[in-house]
């Protein structure tokens, strides 16, 4: 009788932040670079937005690598005001920019949107999208400053980190997910890849 041997997970994904939430899951995997454009189309939503980068980052490594199971995700920070409606948040790149976007969220609400797609060649997709929302209380300026000094965080959409010292600019997190916000709904997609037939507790 011969074992069968679980199936190759590949990570489509630079983030450093997605692979060490992955590797929470215990499940060996390997991480590529999807090459994916990630520029926003004309008139796309953020929900239209994130689901279709997953998709897209997941089926780029599935071309190469057509027996193994892909997880893609991706993720946008949405602030909601009257003057601008619908402003997605990226990656600020640089101090200034990063205190700029924290500026303009403090005392709002902002919309975390962070997609998954599970794809396998032969297999069907497997997508969802997770959405956490963040309140920010009200910053001043030393504080935005302090913050930005102390944890650099400008690589993270919205500009914070969640798991660090972002928290303090915080009045609130509603989720169903604690992960997702960190760039990957650990829970949801553990029962993703149950189904897919990886072996979790």
């Amino acid at each position: 009788m011969f074992l069968k041997s679980p199936p190759e997970l590949i990570l489509a994904s630079t983030s450093k932040y997605r692979r060490e939430l992955l590797q929470r899951l215990g499940i060996p995997f390997v991480c590529v670079a999807p090459g994916v454009d990630e520029a926003v189309q004309p008139g796309e939503r953020p929900a239209a937005l994130v689901a279709r980068l997953a998709r897209e980052k997941a089926a780029a490594a599935a071309a190469a690598h057509p027996d193994a199971w892909i997880v893609g995700s991706d993720q946008a920070a949405v602030r909601m005001d009257a003057a601008d409606g619908e402003t997605i948040l990226g990656k600020p790149g640089s101090a200034s920019a990063c205190i700029e976007q924290l500026r303009r969220c403090s005392g709002q609400t902002v919309t975390f949107l962070t997609a998954v797609a599970v794809l396998k060649q032969d297999a069907a997709p497997l997508e969802f999208t997770d959405t956490t929302r963040v309140m920010f209380r009200m910053l001043d300026e030393a504080t935005i400053e302090r913050y930005v000094a102390r944890e650099m965080p400008l690589d993270c959409a919205g500009g914070f980190k969640s798991e660090g010292l972002g928290i303090t600019l915080c009045e609130s997190i509603v989720s169903i997910d604690p992960s997702a916000l960190i760039g990957l709904p650990l829970i949801r997609l553990a029962a993703t890849l149950r189904t897919a037939g990886f072996a979790l507790p």
